[in-house]
């Protein structure tokens, strides 16, 4: 399934002034499979770790927030070498640990090199940020909405069909499969109550 995000994380990686990445968005909109897919097709390595699912990762980030000791870290607890531009870091839950949130800071400025996208819902709600700041100006946050119609199409119908509704509305004439579009749109609505 293709979402138009994807286009936005291909330039985040291309950047020259790249740095770590903040997918947000509500629970179930696909952030983790977005981050997986986008992994997958532009990266060599990919490392998954998971702040609610994983205890062990919160351990790692009580000490001091050196990027060069928690890669160390990291890829012994997950038995991988760790490298810098070919390997992406995703840090899924990333709201579970304050202190990786605040890592990411140090990461931005002392070891730009290395790709890490976190993710997380509530981020706002969830870090009471108490002991330890976000780290603004440092991070890049995008924010990851649920599949919009366009989309929904590009995964149940085709990528045509946005065209013929598209080339429709845009020279403000009626379209010959009206009707077929609005029950596609009809089954959308559904799909998402």
């Amino acid at each position: 399934m293709e979402r138009k995000i994807e286009a936005e994380l291909i330039a985040w990686k291309k950047s020259n002034a790249r740095m770590p990445l903040i997918l947000h968005g509500a629970r179930q909109v696909g952030k983790t499979f977005v981050v997986k897919k986008f992994a997958n097709e532009h990266y060599a390595n990919f490392v998954y770790f998971n702040f609610e699912a994983n205890a062990q990762l919160q351990a790692i980030f009580t000490k001091d927030l050196s990027p060069k000791r928690i890669v160390a870290e990291l890829s012994v607890l997950m038995g991988v070498a760790i490298q810098e531009h070919t390997t992406l870091l995703f840090f899924d839950e990333i709201q579970a640990s304050e202190r990786a949130l605040t890592s990411l800071k140090y990461f931005s400025e002392d070891t730009p090199d290395y790709h890490i996208i976190a993710a997380g819902s509530l981020l706002g709600v969830a870090l009471h940020r108490e002991q330890y700041s976000f780290p603004v100006g440092k991070v890049v946050v995008k924010m990851l909405y649920p599949l919009d119609f366009e989309e929904f199409l590009w995964a149940t119908a085709s990528k045509e069909a946005a065209n013929i509704i598209r080339t429709c509305y845009n020279s403000n004439l009626s379209c010959s499969l009206h009707e077929h579009f609005m029950e596609q749109f009809r089954l959308y609505l559904w799909w998402n109550a």
